[in-house]
């Protein structure tokens, strides 16, 4: 069979062969004509449609690969591969986020435990310097105590004069008491002094010791009367005629004081002291 058609324009010759080519292959796969099988007879595999096939369409059974379906087909173990990948995954991100938590938290003691120790360290270290520090106070402390001890009764002479009396009479001539007025101007004010009267009288025996000790009995009476010098703190001895073995003979009554200060006073140092606005009481 042919068929006329007139062509008035080029585009019409392609429509028409598409078309012819469509119902051409429509005939192709259209089943021929078989004997109709038995009711013993297993209908062949080929001959069964599958439900997804009963649904295909003209388009799907045409072009196969154009099938929603079959793509769908395709890609369903795909998906369940991913979606398996995607929840290990998610595991794996839980797993690495809680350890990684684990793993701070533990740092974060550590860190805690290290900085106690090290403030307890520190602060052991301040205890142990000023152990160190009263330690250090303490020795010398002992050591100044030690040296006061030891110069409670050191004392150095630090001057001397000699006071001389005509015909042995126990009276001060006025060269005597000027002297005895700048000695006690030179004490006047200080601590921690003393004052060593040795008395001497050319008479022999008994009664040159008791004529040395009215000389030193004057000189004692002048110094409390008119200076408020202490009586402790002058300390007189008769010697009588007798003399050191480099003296001279003693011709005429004389008494030689001594000034003896002691070596705690002479440095600065704390020694016992007499306050007469105290009643009599020591002070340091």
């Amino acid at each position: 069979m042919s068929l006329s058609f007139p062509i008035r324009f080029p585009g019409q010759l392609a429509v028409i062969l598409l078309a012819s080519a469509l119902c051409t292959a429509a005939v192709a796969q259209q089943p021929s004509a078989t004997p109709a099988p038995s009711s013993n007879a297993q209908p062949s595999p080929t001959a069964q449609a599958s439900p997804n096939q009963a649904h295909e369409g003209f388009w799907g059974r045409v072009n196969p690969f154009a099938r929603k379906k079959w793509v769908n087909r395709q890609l369903d173990p795909i998906n369940g591969q991913i979606s398996e990948l995607n929840e290990v995954n998610a595991k794996n991100a839980r797993d690495i986020k809680d350890v990684d938590a684990r793993a701070q938290a533990g740092i974060s003691r550590a860190q805690s435990t290290a900085d106690q120790a090290a403030a307890a360290a520190t602060a052991a270290g301040q205890q142990a310097a000023q152990a160190g520090t009263v330690a250090s106070q303490a020795t010398g402390k002992v050591s100044s105590l030690t040296q006061t001890v030891n110069g409670l009764d050191q004392y150095a002479e630090r001057k001397s004069l000699t006071i001389t009396f005509r015909g042995g009479q126990p009276v001060l001539s006025a060269e005597s008491r000027q002297q005895l007025d700048d000695l006690a101007t030179a004490i006047n004010g200080h601590q921690g002094y003393l004052l060593e009267l040795s008395a001497y009288a050319p008479a022999t025996g008994a009664l040159g010791i008791q004529n040395s000790q009215r000389l030193a009995d004057s000189v004692k009476r002048y110094l409390v009367t008119q200076h408020n010098i202490p009586v402790y703190r002058m300390h007189a001895v008769a010697l009588g005629n007798a003399q050191p073995a480099d003296a001279e003979r003693i011709r005429t009554g004389k008494v030689e004081v001594r000034l003896m200060e002691n070596t705690l006073a002479a440095s600065g140092e704390s020694t016992p002291r007499f306050d007469s606005s105290r009643n009599g009481s020591e002070r340091p």
